[in-house]
């Protein structure tokens, strides 16, 4: 091994360090929480070191290179260089004898390659699997859907809703990002692999024209071609109905493939099939968005989210109404809450300011090394799910002093018992790219459900904090009183999900639509109905 390599490998070995307490976050499970994603940052910055001491190494190996050469040329280049010196005539058998096998052989850039091998196979573990690109290309097609994006649009960066003629800017970032051509096709190749042609056209499309437009040019990086993206959108395509299309794609694959004998039969089974139904060759494949059974709602839903988060103003229902909150409890006489009416039916209303941003940061820091992947009942079980992107951690309140303030600051509020068993710990939950939460109920609607095993009854109220500000979307929207609350940093929701009758409100459906900028925290606190017999007394009438 020579000296630069040498001192490549321990450089390497140095860069890496002891491994932090926290560990490895669950295999495929980096997306699914943007706090998860950005840990991902610190592999990344260790394997930018490997890479600086390898090119460094590399370029030392090439100014060697680089003098042997001049070296050579200079002999060659002076005309006066008579072979019959027998001293000349030595060197020039022994640089063809040895110093040239030496030059092409040399083990130097063999060895510089493997300690940036070795480096990378030390932080392998440390780096998101490939679920986790299933996951993230899944978030940017759900985005695309939930937002109406312009696929072109945001392979230049660009966050566009675009409905028929008008385009509208849901975010303006400050720097640009454009995709690369294999990112596209990353994207579409996720959807073709799931049969989803819908999502796999637009993003193949827009992979073939950047691949066309940089075709001869190769990027160490890339793992696809213009050949693999041809290929794909070529049988999508098909699969989609659009076989004139199909055709046109693999007759320009040929031409930079023309020994490939699988397509080859292709172009003559479209060829067949067009001469066979000549009408096809002008008609025009409608595809159809995939239909998600669970979600009956999805038109409502996405519309409230695409307003980015919007409810009814005052001076349009009289009855909504501002005012600063005390609830009659000496705790808040000297500091009231600023409460917000958003809805009546069901009662929906917002406490501004109900954490500073220390707590609000504490409460993050707190959990953040406890969170895992957020599941749903189903049943009796618990399951990961894709209409539930984040991850979640439970605190109890003997965590830190401070949780327990906010207990009595809750229940000041709400005049409800929040200890437990009449209440859940605090639920933190930070959502990953594009995470969602798709309609649902907080309370449970079947008597299977995992939530009466706590023996206190259904939920009887949701207090939800907004633990962080986003750029853009992620708003609360309540699917069937028509509204979207957006988020609002350091204030708390508050709805019942209960009549008094202990009936499930069937207006409180809702969702958190899916964040397009930013990264969103929330903690939620589920209050039971056990102990607070006396303080929201029941009701004979399912309406109260």
């Amino acid at each position: 091994m020579g000296p630069v390599a040498r001192l490549a490998a321990l450089l390497a070995l140095l860069a890496l360090g002891p491994r932090g307490p926290a560990g490895p976050a669950a295999q495929g499970d980096t997306f699914s929480a943007l706090t998860s994603v950005a840990r991902a940052l610190a592999p990344e910055r260790r394997l930018l070191a490997l890479l600086r001491r390898y090119l460094r190494g590399e370029e030392a190996r090439l100014r060697d290179l680089t003098r042997f050469y001049d070296k050579v040329l200079s002999l060659h280049e002076d005309s006066a260089t008579p072979v019959a010196n027998p001293l000349l005539a030595f060197t020039l058998i022994k640089r063809l004898q040895s110093d040239w096998r030496n030059v092409v052989h040399s083990l130097e850039a063999s060895e510089n390659s493997q300690a940036l091998k070795d480096g990378y196979q030390k932080v392998e573990q440390d780096l998101p699997a490939f679920e986790d690109l299933e996951g993230a290309a899944r978030a940017l097609m759900r985005l695309q859907d939930v937002y109406m994006l312009n696929v072109k649009g945001l392979a230049r960066g660009l966050f566009q809703r675009v409905t028929g003629s008008a385009v509208t800017d849901l975010y303006s970032p400050r720097r640009l990002f454009s995709l690369t051509a294999d990112d596209c096709f990353q994207v579409g190749k996720v959807a073709y692999d799931m049969g989803d042609y819908y999502h796999a056209i637009p993003w193949l499309e827009e992979a073939v024209s950047l691949f066309r437009g940089s075709y001869g040019k190769w990027n160490t990086e890339d793992e696809a071609s213009l050949e693999d993206a041809l290929d794909h959108l070529a049988f999508a395509s098909f699969q989609a109905g659009n076989v004139s299309y199909a055709l046109s794609l693999s007759r320009e694959f040929l031409l930079y493939s023309p020994d490939n004998k699988r397509m080859a039969r292709n172009v003559l089974k479209y060829e067949r099939l067009l001469a066979d139904s000549p009408k096809q060759m002008v008609a025009e494949a409608v595809i159809q968005r995939p239909n998600v059974p669970h979600l009956q709602t999805r038109d409502t839903y996405e519309g409230l989210c695409q307003t980015l988060g919007s409810q009814p103003t005052h001076y349009q229902i009289p009855s909504l109404y501002c005012s600063y909150e005390t609830n009659s409890n000496p705790y808040l006489l000297l500091q009231p809450f600023r409460k917000e009416v958003i809805h009546l039916e069901p009662y929906v209303v917002l406490y501004h300011d109900f954490v500073n941003d220390m707590e609000a940061q504490k409460i993050k820091g707190l959990a953040e090394p406890w969170l895992q992947r957020s599941v749903v009942a189903s049943g009796e079980k618990q399951l990961q799910v894709d209409y539930r992107i984040s991850k979640s951690a439970w605190l109890k309140d003997s965590v830190d002093p401070m949780l327990v303030t906010l207990d009595h600051r809750i229940a000041a509020l709400t005049g409800l018992d929040v200890q437990p068993p009449y209440a859940e710990y605090l639920q933190v939950v930070n959502y990953g790219i594009g995470g969602h939460y798709e309609p649902h109920f907080d309370h449970a609607t079947s008597p299977s459900s995992p939530l009466y095993r706590m023996k206190s009854g259904n939920r009887v109220a949701t207090f939800m904090i907004y633990l962080s500000a986003v750029e853009a979307g992620g708003a609360t929207a309540f699917i069937y009183a028509n509204f979207s609350m957006p988020v609002v940093k350091n204030a708390a929701l508050f709805w019942w999900n209960l009549h008094r009758s202990g009936e499930g409100d069937g207006d409180t459906l809702h969702a958190g639509c899916p964040v397009l900028v930013g990264d969103k925290w929330v903690a939620n606190k589920w209050i039971h109905e056990y102990g607070q017999e006396f303080r929201r007394p029941c009701s004979s009438s399912p309406e109260d």
